[in-house]
């Protein structure tokens, strides 16, 4: 898979940005207006109790801010943090080394913690629930149980995927928040902010047709400012206006509302050489020549929140939407009364097997 610009996973273009770019406490976190009222008063609740926070789950898709809030939840609490993903706990013993040097309140952040191992999954509920490790020492009948206790701390787990953590896991969380997707206007006012920190001058035209085409994600919207920053510099005016961010985005293939060039090809394939499907995810892949797993997990789920696409027990649909969007009107109702023969086709041959 080629590198896609508007991805909202975390590149290595995205490491300077965020690190320059993050904000330092819920005063400067723009958005996540539910989110920030409850943590600030489960904070504050917290400090007046002189108490560790509750365990913190946030998940949400990549991109929001998770590990940010995280930060902001431990500078905000004025203890340390200690960061850290599942994938990186390969055994029980790294956890039990990375929870036995945390200090009297302080909070471990473990990003994509779905990802962490079963073994290393027991360790932590003992942990959690009673601030303590049992350790085993020896093998066989002389093996022996041993208890270590731990400093009251607070673990805050990251996920994009809420539905693969055990339920176990799940239910020793406190707290749970969930992330959305930003609207447009809170998208720009993290434009702009961010403009200002890099030193280029944008106006509010700019920050809303940036925002708009930035799929509801500030990692994309930052990464995109970074890039028309670029265009301008080079072939703009001094300032981000409308004018210069249309032609920057246009020339990095983001269109209007935030598809790139892979998107509209897994659609034009759809609606031009399966006639608006339904067509299979195998012999979508083929056609495209792309991996199975990443038509689902990557190009999918955006495309379904627009209406652009639909899935079915039969395969990937195009929609009216996606029609219009990609232009193409004139083969919209040919092909969706074709669509509805296949349908009842298929419905009838079902009946007639029973």
């Amino acid at each position: 898979m080629k590198e896609r610009i508007i991805t909202s996973d975390f590149t290595e273009l995205d490491v300077e940005i965020e690190k320059n770019l993050r904000p330092q406490g819920l005063d400067e976190y723009i958005g996540q207006q539910k989110v920030k009222k409850q943590m600030s008063i489960f904070i504050k609740a917290a400090q007046k109790r002189n108490e560790s926070l509750d365990h913190v789950l946030l998940y949400g898709p990549p991109g929001l801010g998770k590990t940010t809030l995280a930060n902001i939840i431990a500078k905000e609490m004025g203890v340390g943090i200690k960061t850290t993903s599942g994938p990186a706990i390969e055994k029980a013993g790294d956890l039990a080394a990375i929870l036995s040097s945390l200090k009297e309140g302080d909070i471990l952040f473990i990003d994509e913690i779905h990802r962490l191992q079963r073994s290393v999954e027991e360790v932590l509920y003992p942990a959690m629930e009673d601030y303590a490790l049992d350790i085993i020492i020896g093998k066989g009948p002389g093996a022996q149980s041993i208890r270590l206790e731990l400093p009251t701390f607070t673990l805050i787990g990251a996920t994009t995927r809420v539905g693969l953590l055990t339920s176990p896991l799940r239910d020793r969380f406190g707290v749970i928040q969930r992330l959305e997707l930003y609207n447009p206007e809170d998208l720009a006012t993290i434009i702009r902010r961010s403009s200002g920190i890099i030193g280029i001058e944008m106006d509010d035209e700019g920050a809303v047709e940036l925002a708009v085409r930035s799929r509801g994600t500030p990692r994309i919207a930052n990464r995109l400012l970074k890039r028309v920053r670029d265009y301008c510099e080079i072939e703009g005016r001094g300032i981000i206006d409308l004018q210069t961010t249309r032609e920057a985005l246009d020339l990095f293939e983001v269109d209007a509302v935030g598809l790139d060039e892979i998107d509209r090809i897994m659609l034009k394939t759809i609606a031009e050489k399966f006639d608006g499907g339904p067509v299979g995810i195998d012999t979508l892949a083929a056609a495209i020549g792309e991996e199975k797993n990443t038509i689902e997990e990557v190009y999918e789920p955006y495309l379904i929140q627009l209406g652009f696409l639909s899935k079915t027990p039969r395969g990937r649909m195009i929609t009216g939407r996606g029609y219009k969007h990609l232009g193409l009107e004139t083969l919209m109702n040919n092909v969706l009364d074709l669509q509805q023969l296949k349908i009842n086709f298929y419905d009838n041959e079902e009946e007639i097997d029973e």
